[in-house]
């Protein structure tokens, strides 16, 4: 019988292996993710940063190893279990935006306000209210297929946090914009995880954004290379991610 994770994990995997279509992703990746923390994976491109955020997210099923969530198994539920789990707890945004071409932006970032639940007013007061801190404000009533890539990307980060979900996943958010913007997009979720105690767990390439967190782990061909360490922060980012 597996031992049950340590407490203060809001999420804890061991020895996940999970390979695609025959080529190894993560080889036997064991990592947990302390509760209201902000954890960035950082390693080169092809590295199982994507692969290890699907595992812990219930969006990949692990083809050997366990994951839990809150003390509760994750590689144990079937496609229905891992769909609701991301619905209700989670919180994703990826390099790309994915957002729903019918909608407005605001339409978009209240979405899954609605889906859980929300009246209309206060899913798109929230809605509203994420898209000024995004600075897209300006974009509330437009189409994705009237913004350009940036805005859809910053719009698909307010769609993430705006229903303050237990925990975050961003993979590779700010691959779509330039480098002020990377910036300031990293402040605001960092910012957004500490104010509300939301888990965050980034992956980026960019081991320099990885100053937004308290702690990074590097991935290189699917493995660990080493355990979690604090980030050293200088004071000026730490007061910008506050």
């Amino acid at each position: 019988m597996s031992a049950a994770p340590p407490d203060n994990d809001v999420l804890w995997a061991r020895g996940i292996v999970k390979s695609h279509d025959g080529t190894p992703a993560l080889r036997g990746v064991s990592i947990g993710v302390r509760d209201g923390e902000v954890l960035a994976i950082t390693g080169p491109r092809g590295s199982g940063k994507s692969t290890l955020l699907g595992c812990l997210s219930a969006l990949l099923p692990v083809d050997e190893g366990e994951v839990w969530f809150n003390s509760s198994p994750v590689h144990t539920l079937g496609r229905a279990g891992r769909e609701r789990l991301r619905r209700d707890r989670f919180g994703f945004v990826g390099s790309e935006p994915h957002l729903v071409p019918e909608l407005t932006a605001r339409e978009n970032v209240a979405l899954p306000l609605l889906l859980a639940g929300a009246g209309h007013k206060a899913a798109y007061a929230a809605a509203s209210e994420w898209l000024e801190r995004l600075d897209v404000a300006d974009c509330a009533g437009k189409r994705p297929a009237e913004l350009i890539r940036s805005q859809c990307q910053r719009i698909a980060v307010a769609r993430a946090l705006a229903p303050l979900p237990p925990v975050v996943f961003a993979d590779d958010p700010t691959a779509p914009l330039h480098r002020e913007a990377q910036d300031q997009v990293l402040r605001i979720l960092a910012s957004a995880a500490r104010s509300h105690q939301l888990t965050l767990v980034l992956a980026t390439h960019n081991a320099e954004l990885a100053r937004y967190a308290d702690r990074t782990v590097a991935l290189v061909d699917g493995r660990l290379t080493g355990p979690a360490a604090p980030v050293l922060r200088s004071a000026t980012a730490v007061s910008a991610a506050r």
